[in-house]
């Protein structure tokens, strides 16, 4: 249906805004998984709807519905002005239109040419690569499951704001879980859902992807005979798929600007960074370099502005170790005064913007993975989370990981089942001794990372190299 959202904002602003806003988003999945060499599950669905907001005496008000009828959204305006008005008694800061850019954009998602296979097609596929992962009878369980998504948001304002941008994101999995006895491992690619990039075909490698998976399978398998990962104290290297939900877990969580603030302490806890701590605080040792970068290439958070209109551009916020800048919102850096990044957004239509992490990356350094290895005298590499456990502060953690390999001598030795490792988040990133080179930095990704009351899911991306921690705790058995 093609509407002009610029001339809708204005047509349906109440009287007595000082700004309106008004953003589409039209969501398109289809998923399909098979399990154990059989059909599973398919689904297939579009879902749209409008977000309007307004501004009233510094207060923005939201209120949604699943149309583009000029009628029912002049309704939803001065329901978000009535919502403005009674924020406008108590505020926690006076906003002005400042907080709202008038930008101007069209993005898409950068993609090869190509046809995407059908549903029938993933589907035989999945059949097809979950059957040859049972070649063991130790396999227990095997699935495949692919998740496409097309993302379109349009936002137009009152102010002269035009946008519109169309993401195109692939997920797809494969869990391979054996069993000996009472004895179960699992492997999976990258961790549960980790294969969730922005792109279109040339993600889509079946000879590639059945590789992977028979390779999950066979690894599996092989975890049931490894002896347990040693209790000790370690060097630790891990590989990018777990550096994922590293710098997730004890990075992006703690450095957003509104949980600092205190927004999230009611539902997911607040943060072990104070305000003061913004251009100060030594995060890390000097190899350590993170990045908000919006324009990573396949990274499933990439766009050119966020939900509210802030162009989206690289930015570092830990700088050397030192932490330079928060992930907070045209909104939050009002409040608080300290520089952010274009982070605002919301899941679906029916959800306000809000601060998110969105691709936050550990920018790569200058060893390679063999001298990473061979600088090791007595530790462990890790691969693939799965297990996490951190504290309402970010701080304190504990993770577990699929596969794991003990290094000696500075050379890989044998895999070793159910390797855990933990630690407090500043004084492990400030362990760090060793940062890959581009040739060891991969590029991943989640779809459910949950904040917000209510919540919202939404995807994020994070790419790393391999790093190494000096003198970490490490020990076996089921975290």
């Amino acid at each position: 249906m093609s509407v002009n959202l610029k001339q809708l904002a204005g047509e349906i602003a109440p009287p007595g805004a000082e700004w309106c806003g008004l953003r589409r988003v039209r969501l398109s999945a289809r998923a399909v998984q098979a399990k154990d060499g059989r059909f599973d599950l398919a689904y297939d669905y579009v879902d749209e709807g409008c977000m309007v907001e307004v501004l009233y005496r510094g207060q923005f008000g939201y209120a949604a519905v699943a149309s583009l009828d000029s009628g029912a959204l002049s309704r939803a305006a001065l329901r978000a002005l009535e919502l403005a008005r009674v924020g406008s008694a108590r505020p926690v800061h006076a906003f002005d239109r400042s907080v709202r850019p008038d930008t101007v954009v069209k993005w898409e998602t950068r993609r090869a040419p190509g046809r995407l296979p059908g549903s029938d097609e993933l589907c035989a596929f999945a059949i097809d690569a979950t059957r040859a992962m049972r070649s063991s009878e130790k396999i227990v369980r095997s699935d495949f499951l692919f998740e496409l998504r097309d993302e379109e948001m349009e936002y137009a304002s009152t102010s002269g704001a035009a946008i519109a941008q169309l993401k195109h994101v692939i997920g797809y999995n494969a869990t391979a879980v054996a069993r000996e006895g009472s004895l179960t491992q699992r492997r999976t690619l990258n961790g549960p859902r980790g294969r969730t990039l922005q792109g279109g075909a040339e993600l889509l490698d079946f000879p590639a992807m059945k590789d992977e998976a028979l390779m999950a399978a066979a690894q599996a398998v092989e975890l049931l005979s490894a002896p347990e990962c040693p209790s000790d104290r370690r060097d630790l290297v891990l590989a990018p798929d777990q550096m994922m939900l590293q710098i997730h877990e004890s990075v992006g969580h703690p450095i957003e600007l509104d949980r600092i603030l205190g927004d999230e302490r009611n539902f997911a806890g607040s943060s072990f960074v104070r305000l003061e701590d913004l251009g100060t605080l030594r995060y890390g040792s000097e190899l350590m370099n993170i990045s908000f970068d919006p324009g990573v290439e396949s990274e499933p958070a990439s766009y050119a502005a966020d939900d509210i209109g802030n162009p989206a551009r690289k930015e570092l916020l830990i700088d050397k170790g030192i932490l330079v800048r928060a992930l907070g919102s045209l909104e939050s850096q009002a409040r608080s005064g300290k520089a952010g990044v274009a982070n605002q957004r919301a899941q679906l239509w029916f959800r306000a913007p809000i601060d998110r992490m969105a691709n936050l990356n550990l920018e790569p350094g200058a060893s390679s993975l063999d001298e990473i290895i061979g600088s090791v005298e007595k530790g462990v590499w890790m691969e693939a989370n799965r297990s996490w456990s951190i504290d309402d502060y970010r701080n304190k953690f504990q993770f577990g990981c699929e596969y794991g390999r003990l290094i000696e001598n500075g050379k890989l030795g044998k895999v070793v089942r159910n390797p855990n490792y933990r630690g407090v988040s500043s004084g492990f990133w400030r362990s760090l001794f060793k940062v890959g080179d581009a040739s060891t930095f991969r590029v991943y990704g989640t779809p459910n990372c949950g904040k917000g009351e209510p919540n919202q899911v939404i995807t994020v991306g994070h790419a790393s190299p391999v790093c190494a921690f000096r003198d970490v705790e490490v020990f076996g058995g089921e975290a």
